[in-house]
């Protein structure tokens, strides 16, 4: 495809024979009013993009893109797919193998089939399309992608509370994903980390910085607002990013931009229950300390 992730995940074993597919490319189907759109693997991420962003609407998953990381431009939808990639809005809008609607492929033995079509619904048998998606290209050739999507959203504001150690900003983002607020995106940076974010309001403030996203329509997100700053203020001070500077910060967070840094030579990805979190990570700094 586009061979941006060429240093994602383990190596697989097995001679160096490249499968170059990057002349499969192209959006081949897009229907706005059906909310589907299918295209071909190498498709770059940010043509399929621009394509919805004319209609206002969006890949709802927020695939990430590892350009920062590994300094090649050239994340497809092939990709995505084969790593199941998903970005900060997995929490609210699911996974991308839940946005998947079918696909076209070739075996290893040279075989044609295909799965799924251009709709969600049940259907009986084994749902191939969740067993593409992680497969990491070593199943079968994707050649084509057919993919559900979603309207933007009208407007988006994150609430930032300042000062908070690891486990306090856990405690805190678990709390308020209980709240009837509908957070989309939760993330919490060590003030080493939200020094090197380009949005003035998270960069400048010398401290760590947790943040929940909320997205809707203007008066909804203003309450809901509202509603968190209301009883976070009494334990943390709090910030709040409208628009322009919101789509900036999730940026940042979605395509890993603040680890693409000489410093950090190895970058893990670790999926846990948010409540072991700060105890793994104070974990992992003891042993790199007794290192």
């Amino acid at each position: 495809g586009g061979d941006s992730k060429a240093g994602f995940g383990h190596d697989v074993p097995v001679e160096a024979m490249p499968l170059d597919l990057s002349l499969l490319r192209g959006i081949r189907l897009y229907e706005p009013e059906e909310l589907v759109l299918s295209a071909a693997p190498a498709t770059p991420l940010k043509e399929i993009e621009a394509v919805l962003a004319q209609r206002n609407q969006m890949l709802a998953f927020e695939p990430p893109d590892f350009t920062a990381l590994y300094g090649r431009d050239g994340a497809t939808i092939g990709g995505i797919v084969a790593c199941n990639l998903s970005g900060p809005r997995r929490l609210s809008a699911g996974a991308l193998r839940d946005h998947l609607l079918g696909f076209q492929a070739t075996s290893g033995r040279g075989e044609r089939f295909k799965s799924g079509g251009r709709v969600m619904k049940n259907v009986t048998g084994y749902d191939l399309s969740k067993l593409m998606a992680g497969s990491f290209g070593t199943l079968a050739v994707l050649d084509e992608i057919t993919i559900k999507v979603l309207p933007a959203p009208e407007k988006t504001r994150t609430v930032l509370v300042y000062g908070l150690d690891d486990a306090a900003a856990i405690a805190l983002l678990c709390r308020a994903m209980a709240e009837p607020v509908e957070v989309s995106g939760a993330a919490h940076l060590p003030a080493a980390i939200a020094a090197r974010s380009q949005v003035e309001h998270v960069r400048e403030q010398a401290a760590s910085v947790t943040a929940l996203r909320l997205e809707g329509p203007g008066p909804s997100v203003a309450a809901r607002c509202r509603h968190l700053r209301d009883w976070i203020g009494a334990v943390a001070a709090t910030e709040e990013l409208h628009s322009t500077n919101s789509l900036a910060l999730w940026r940042e967070l979605r395509h890993v931009e603040l680890l693409a840094h000489p410093a950090f030579r190895i970058v893990w990805r670790l999926s846990l229950p948010p409540s072991r979190a700060s105890a793994i990570v104070a974990a992992i700094r003891a042993a790199l300390r007794a290192d």
